[in-house]
C-alpha cells in the first residue's frame, strides 16, 4: 500500500498537468478555429448607446479585486445602413464612446470585438508545455518508481 502511496504522490504532477495542457490544447484550436473563421471580418467604429453592468467587480478567494464588467449595446453603420448589437463582458464604456468591432461582410449583423489569432496560439502553447512537463513528470515519476524497487530486491538479497 505505501508503494501505490508513494508513486501516486510522486505522479501527481503529471496527473495535473497533462489534463490541464489536453484541456489548454482543446480550447485554444477551438477559439483558432472561431478566430480564423472571423479573418474576413472588416473593421468598422461602432458608437456605445447603452452601457449596463454585465458583472459586478468582486474580491476573489485570494484577496484580488476582479473588475466589473459590462454590456454595451453599439450602433454601427455598414453601407449607408444601420445597426445595432450587444457585446457583453467588455470593459467600461460610457455612452457615446466609440469602439473598434469586427463585422461579417456576408452579415453585417454578425460581430466580434477582436480577431486576432495571437491569443488561441498562446493557450496553445502553453497546452501543449504543460503536456510536455506532464509527460516529463510522469517519466521521472515512473523511474523513480523503478529505482525504489530495485533498492528494495537488493535489499532483500543482503
Amino acid at each position: 500500500m505505501n508503494k501505490i502511496f508513494n508513486f501516486m504522490r510522486e505522479s501527481s504532477t503529471a496527473r495535473f498537468f497533462i489534463p490541464v495542457g489536453i484541456m489548454l490544447i482543446v480550447f485554444g484550436v477551438v477559439m483558432f478555429v472561431i478566430n480564423k473563421g472571423n479573418q474576413d471580418y472588416l473593421e468598422v467604429e461602432a458608437t456605445v448607446t447603452n452601457a449596463t453592468i454585465f458583472e459586478e467587480a468582486y474580491s476573489d478567494a485570494d484577496g484580488n479585486i476582479v473588475e466589473a464588467t459590462y454590456s454595451v449595446d453599439l450602433k454601427y453603420t455598414v453601407k449607408e445602413r444601420d445597426y445595432n448589437a450587444r457585446l457583453e463582458g467588455v470593459s467600461k464604456y460610457n455612452v457615446g464612446d466609440k469602439m473598434k468591432i469586427y463585422y461579417n461582410p456576408k452579415d453585417p449583423s454578425q460581430i466580434t470585438q477582436s480577431k486576432s489569432l495571437i491569443l488561441p496560439l498562446v493557450i496553445i502553447a502553453a497546452g501543449i508545455a504543460s503536456l510536455v512537463g506532464g509527460i516529463i513528470s510522469a517519466v521521472n515519476a515512473i523511474k523513480k518508481h523503478k529505482q525504489m524497487k530495485e533498492q528494495e530486491r537488493s535489499w532483500e538479497n543482503a
